[in-house]
């Protein structure tokens, strides 16, 4: 698909607008000496920005003054991340163990080592804010002159050097939004959609291109992976073709292509994959379990057939499976790689054991391939509050308790900036916007404008701007001598108070962005007392280039995608109702895990405070018919013991299995004949009236935690057996009774005893061998020994 696209658009161009060599930025000029440096200092818009780290702690530290000082205050794991600097390292590290600390410091100390070349390392991951927060520590670790940058911003950069040689001519403008490219195409197509379908079928056309699906594969493609498409899937692939047309006939190309284009002039060109190789020798990855297939490639055609590769992931936290993101590169690296060094990172720095013990217990009952890699944190700060689970009769009444609370921990004196309310879907953030605005609490929401897009931000910029260029001449600045004093009279021509204004709304929103630089302004001093007014200045335009803005003083409101890779002191998890969390349209076993999983980074956001809410209906007087997440079955006090779960391994937060309900075999060749409670569904808890769901002690539609080899052994049993009595399958045992069978995985009579749908009969003529099938014993073939 990617050399495809690239010839579209290169069959009437030639190579002759060829760049000077010595033009080529350092992303993708070769080195000119066999000692691996370069010949000359790679222009400075090409290097990282040079920002200050977005951390919990100092913001201005001191560069360590030698390598091994790069080394300390790093835990035996970490240590082993940092000095591993040849051949194939993979990293799994849990949330709040340090990941970014750790690989940081490798590149850092394989610098300041010698061992490693500044420009010959790229350093790539998924968010500017990411890639910019990794350009800040390794300046502040005295390893200027990495590159850190997204995959995208990678790839882009060596598209605008290259096309001109690959392909002729200047690269196409890249579309800022699809979607009316999308809706050209299905008017094309004489197909009418409404937004919401333009905004799936938009989704659907970049999944197809991570996962370099060309639309004639579209539809096996949707059907193989199991996706719930909106519409029929020949349209869609027609949408998706017209969609393709329309940008070649346009010039331009989207924010998939730029990946795109990249492989295939990699893959076509061996000279110019050949030039990227020469200038970059090792790579690091880092959330390597968001990596989609496309992204994937392109990694390998940066490598060719050299290892230097660290990645770094946990496959527990992928949450973005919907966009193309897989955790099967990640868990795949050691069978890729074999002789790979594998390093875990268990240690959780940044939440309490109360919140760390929930986020085990949490993924103890998780099930899949992703589970079977979970890591099992151990939290090495002191113990905190207990988390709190809150009944509410409707969400205005959640919205309202989580400001009160929200109240209290500012009383307490915990800053609005270290606290965050977390919902699954952005349509929530409404009710506890009017929340806060109610109680007077000033908040922010996280993914809207850019800081240093903001117009007030952009103003007070060019009036620093101004002030440090005349200063000496301007009144306003004769009487304040030190920096801050400075900022806050230049500022305060813009708006900026010293107390904020009343209530909420653009005046609040106005200071609050003042405000977040005057705070920037008074640490910049602390950390450097000589600093100069054009000193903060050239700090404020390296941090806007990297995207790297100052915590701005209010509650943030987020989503829980939207969230992953922040924390903060106090997190409130709201909406923790079935049909939210999961959400209900997720319906396959993956995609509850995913929904699982989405909740754990939600709990793993958490350093201290956690409080976990539900409310019984949307509206006052509403029929309260809600019941809270099955995710939190056997985890919020009174809950039982909840989802049959597995104990994680070697730590506290095991989730023990559902009992048998009353009525059941309670031993062999015995049947209780008392009073039966209603039989409830053991992962949702609603009344089971269905008797198939009854067999199974759960609804149809929720969740199995069946063992799948389990029960194509005991498939294959039942036939064997079906066919030495001459009778149907069913009667041996039913598909039901097999599969509630393989959920339980009964060790010994008892249990299985316990199963409905076994029987005192069929328990005396199969339990043995349906006992030894569970056990994993071999050659079981029926009661004539066949």
């Amino acid at each position: 698909m990617c050399v495809v696209l690239l010839r579209s658009w290169g069959a009437s161009r030639n190579d002759t607008n060829v760049r000077d060599p010595a033009t080529i930025p350092a992303l993708v000029r070769p080195r000119a000496h066999p000692c691996g440096q370069p010949a000359h200092p790679p222009p400075a818009t090409w290097q990282h920005g040079r920002v200050t780290s977005a951390t919990h702690s100092t913001l201005f530290p001191q560069v360590p003054d030698s390598a091994d000082a790069v080394l300390a205050g790093l835990d035996p794991e970490q240590r082993e991340v940092a000095t591993a600097l040849h051949g194939p390292v993979c990293v799994l590290a849990g949330a709040g163990t340090g990941k970014t600390r750790a690989i940081t410091h490798r590149i850092a100390y394989g610098v300041r080592a010698g061992i490693l070349q500044p420009a010959s390392v790229l350093a790539v991951t998924f968010t500017n804010r990411a890639a910019g927060e990794m350009r800040g520590r390794l300046r502040q670790l005295g390893a200027s002159g990495v590159q850190a940058r997204t995959f995208h911003s990678a790839a882009l950069r060596q598209l605008q050097f290259f096309w001109p040689k690959a392909v002729g001519g200047s690269l196409p403008r890249i579309v800022d939004r699809k979607i009316k490219l999308v809706a050209d195409a299905a008017a094309a197509c004489r197909i009418r959609l409404d937004r919401n379908e333009l905004r799936d079928l938009t989704s659907e056309i970049e999944w197809s291109k991570v996962t370099q699906t060309v639309p004639a594969d579209y539809a096996a493609a949707a059907a193989k992976s199991g996706r719930d498409i909106p519409r029929d899937p020949a349209e869609i692939a027609q949408i998706y073709a017209a969609y393709e047309d329309l940008k070649r006939d346009r010039a331009v190309i989207d924010f998939e292509d730029v990946l795109l284009l990249a492989v295939g002039i990699l893959q076509d060109r061996h000279d110019i994959a050949e030039q990227v190789r020469a200038q970059y020798q090792h790579f690091v990855v880092d959330e390597y379990q968001d990596v989609s297939p496309l992204q994937q490639r392109l990694l390998e055609l940066w490598l060719g057939e050299r290892d230097s590769l660290c990645v770094v992931g946990d496959a527990s936290q992928t949450i973005y499976s919907f966009t193309g993101a897989t955790p099967d590169h990640l868990l795949n690296f050691r069978t890729r790689h074999p002789g790979a060094t594998v390093v875990k990172l268990v240690r959780d720095y940044r939440s309490t054991p109360q919140v760390v013990h929930l986020a085990n217990g949490l993924l103890s009952q998780a099930r899949g391939r992703a589970a079977d890699h979970r890591l099992e944190l151990i939290s090495q700060r002191e113990p905190g509050p207990d988390p709190l689970y809150t009944e509410y009769a409707d969400e205005p009444a959640e919205a309202e308790g989580a400001a009160r609370r929200i109240r209290a921990l500012l009383a307490d004196g915990t800053p609005a900036s270290e606290i965050a309310v977390l919902f699954r879907t952005n349509s929530q953030s409404e009710i506890y916007e009017q929340a806060l605005a109610d109680a007077g609490i000033p908040y922010q929401l996280r993914g809207a404008e850019r800081f240093f897009e903001r117009t007030e931000v952009r103003e007070a910029g060019a009036a620093l701007r101004g002030a440090a260029r005349f200063g000496n001449n301007d009144a306003l600045l004769d009487d304040v001598v030190d920096l801050p004093s400075q900022v806050r009279a230049v500022l305060s021509t813009k708006g900026w108070t010293t107390q904020p204004p009343a209530g909420s709304g653009a005046a609040r929103d106005r200071w609050e962005s003042l405000a977040a630089l005057v705070r920037l302004a008074e640490d910049f001093a602390r950390a450097t007392p000589q600093a100069t007014l054009a000193d903060l200045v050239a700090e404020l335009d390296e941090r806007a280039n990297a995207q790297h803005a100052p915590t701005v003083e209010g509650v943030t409101l987020a989503s829980l995608h939207a969230a992953k890779g922040l924390e903060w002191d106090a997190v409130f998890l709201v909406g923790l109702a079935e049909g939210m969390m999961p959400i209900t349209y997720a319906k396959t076993d993956e995609q509850i895990e995913e929904e699982r999983r989405l909740l754990y980074v939600g709990v793993t956001r958490a350093r201290v405070h956690l409080s976990l809410s539900w409310a019984l209906s949307r509206s006052p007087g509403g029929r309260p018919g809600r019941r809270p997440s099955r995710f939190l079955d056997g985890l919020r006090p009174g809950s039982g013991a909840g989802a049959a779960g597995r104990a994680a391994a070697g730590g506290p937060g095991g989730i023990e299995r559902g009992s048998a309900p009353e009525g059941a075999v309670a031993a062999v060749g015995t049947r209780r004949r008392t009073s039966r409670a209603p039989a409830r569904c053991r992962v949702c808890g609603r009344t089971l009236t269905d008797a198939g769901e009854m067999k199974l002690m759960r609804c149809e539609d929720c969740p199995s935690d069946m063992d799948e080899g389990l029960y194509e052994r005991l498939r294959e049993w039942r036939s064997a057996q079906a066919k030495q009595l001459g009778q149907p399958a069913y009667c041996v045992f039913t598909d039901k009774t097999l599969i509630a069978i393989a959920e339980a995985v009964p060790d010994d009579e008892g249990e299985l005893a316990r199963i409905p749908g076994v029987g005192v009969r069929k328990f005396h003529r199969f339990g043995a061998e349906v006992l030894a099938i569970c056990a994993g014993q071999e050659g079981v073939r029926g009661a004539d020994g066949e």
